[in-house]
């Protein structure tokens, strides 16, 4: 707690900087833009690692501040990346945007980016809290759970980091397609994204779990983790699959706008079928974090399946669901 409560503090403080980086970010992309914010994020991580090392150990004559010293180079290092992207995003559309065209509010245009937006914010608010209750269900499991789900989670990273760029990529696609009327190539674009997306994502996964003990070592000498590990990583044989779809799908829906389906089914899925099973089968019947798993692969495949029946069935489509402002509720 001592040491958790101040970093969370200057964090949370710049939960400000945070939220236009991710907004100016979005913007930037959904125009076609995908190098730019690459480039920033690499630099932000950069001046992240470097500002690590000089107010952790105290170096160059700086204050010798620990993980203190962490939240204060996160923010810095936000900063710089929000000041970068703003002047990429000023010149990132046909005609120049100047400091006062901040002061311009189109109602309308607001209101549709808020019937659009607000069930992404609570879906993702949803996944968030059930992700603390999880890992608060693990940390009750035993140290040895707890420490294996925490390594799997930057292990797991390198199998869908791959799968989930393809499926932004495809989601900045469709919006562009969808926003033109051009509704059958983007039905097609997400099934093209899908198939290279599995393929990719398995053969990521493959090769983790084929140097798994190696790669687990990396973060842990203890046999029982090690040995836990190896177990995950042959269910994400199972999971990371799961994850494309739901991926893929769902972000071919929310590019057409149909973001409340994604609520909803985000909703049921995540409390009933994730955190639910892993009451039940992780601690219940004392599967432990193998209970957890087979909750994650639940949850996805039912949430990815959904998804794809809803893309097959094209009810996403103007016509085929309640009425949508034409034009710009494709905007992406």
């Amino acid at each position: 707690m001592p040491l958790a409560v101040p970093y969370l503090t200057v964090v949370g403080g710049g939960t400000f900087f945070t939220a236009v980086v991710l907004s100016l970010n979005t913007v930037i992309r959904n125009t076609g833009n995908t190098r730019g914010p690459m480039l920033v994020g690499i630099g932000m991580n950069v001046i992240h690692i470097i500002g690590n090392f000089v107010f952790i150990y105290g170096a160059l004559g700086f204050p010798e501040w620990g993980l203190y010293g962490v939240a204060w180079s996160t923010n810095i290092s936000r900063i710089a990346a929000m000041l970068v992207l703003f002047y990429l995003f000023r010149g990132a559309f046909p005609v120049f945007i100047r400091l006062r065209d901040l002061k311009r509010i189109d109602v309308p245009i607001l209101k549709e980016i808020a019937r659009i937006g607000w069930p992404m914010s609570i879906n993702a608010a949803s996944w968030t809290f059930t992700q603390m209750i999880i890992f608060s269900l693990i940390a009750v499991m035993g140290t040895h759970e707890l420490a294996a789900r925490t390594y799997m989670n930057t292990i797991e990273s390198f199998s869908f980091l791959c799968g989930w760029s393809i499926a932004m990529a495809v989601q900045i696609q469709i919006a562009h397609l969808y926003g033109a009327g051009r509704i059958e190539e983007a039905y097609k674009a997400a099934w093209k994204a899908f198939y290279a997306g599995v393929a990719v994502v398995m053969v990521n996964t493959l090769v983790m779990y084929l140097f798994g003990k190696p790669i687990i070592r990396l973060f842990t000498a203890s046999p029982e983790i090690v040995q836990l590990c190896l177990v995950l990583l042959g269910m994400n044989l199972l999971l990371q699959p799961a994850k494309m779809v739901n991926m893929t799908f769902g972000n071919a829906l929310t590019a057409a706008g149909d973001t409340r389906f994604i609520m909803r089914t985000g909703i049921f899925s995540l409390w009933v079928v994730s955190v639910g099973l892993t009451y039940w089968l992780g601690l219940a019947l004392g599967w432990g974090l193998l209970g957890v798993y087979i909750a994650m692969i639940a949850d996805e495949f039912l949430r990815g399946l959904l998804a794809v029946i809803r893309w097959k069935r094209k009810m996403w489509v103007p016509g085929r669901r309640p009425a949508v402002h034409q034009g710009v509720s494709g905007a992406g």
